[in-house]
């Protein structure tokens, strides 16, 4: 199973929770292997820049910011339900290049580094284009300092972070998360767990069938889109 998906994109924060869900239920789950593959909806974003998330929307997608707003709390409340946390108001606009070269360092533990990202970026209002705050939110989850800032002040796992882009580009991936089974079976944005599970299943089986939802707005409907 790869999954596309970016820090950035609160949506893949749900679909997350939603897929482990999933497959935590799943009777065969220790069969399957998950890859979490790097996406980003605005990979021109610059690193530094610090401005709310609300404004940098309402600048790129040209956007009201009533609109942005509304939108962000129907996000927000689609989150609750599913037991996650999302502040908007707190939420800076970031480049997510290296934290997804982060989730690349962690390795099988991908999973605990992206969601101690989705945190970081969505709850706690922590920038996560920012090194320093990188290390810490790695070193928060467990995982090495002094080997999380090394990594950050190099140019280690930026290959692949480029090879998951180039892959998404060809398979036609312009919205995410983005969940595929055996390069067979794909289903895109955050999904209830019924859908996940019937992808589990079919992957299981073997299934050359295709299930998904068109992608739709910047962060609406349940997918974030460029």
């Amino acid at each position: 199973m790869e999954v596309w998906s970016d820090i950035a994109c609160p949506w893949c924060h749900i679909g997350k929770r939603r897929f482990d869900t999933a497959l935590e239920r799943f009777p065969h789950r220790d069969r399957v292997e998950v890859v979490w593959r790097s996406y980003q909806l605005s990979p021109d974003t610059p690193a530094g820049l610090r401005k709310p998330e609300v404004d940098a929307l309402v600048e790129m997608k040209g956007m009201p910011a009533d609109q942005v707003r509304q939108m962000f709390a129907h996000v927000a409340a689609t989150a609750a339900a599913d037991g996650l946390t999302l502040d908007f108001d707190t939420v800076i606009a970031a480049n997510t290049f290296d934290a997804h070269r982060l989730v690349h360092f962690a390795g099988d533990r991908g999973p605990e580094m992206l969601a101690a990202l989705f945190r970081a970026h969505f709850e706690e209002g922590r920038v996560v284009d920012d090194h320093a705050e990188l290390v810490e939110i790695a070193a928060s989850a467990g995982f090495d300092r002094d080997a999380a800032a090394a990594v950050l002040a190099s140019d280690a796992h930026a290959d692949r972070v480029r090879e998951d882009l180039a892959e998404a580009r060809a398979l036609g991936v312009t919205g995410v998360p983005f969940f595929v089974a055996n390069r067979a079976i794909a289903v895109s944005g955050a999904q209830p767990v019924e859908v996940f599970t019937q992808l589990l299943e079919k992957a299981w089986e073997d299934s050359g069938a295709v299930a998904g939802s068109d992608d739709a707005g910047a962060c609406e409907g349940d997918a974030c889109s460029v």
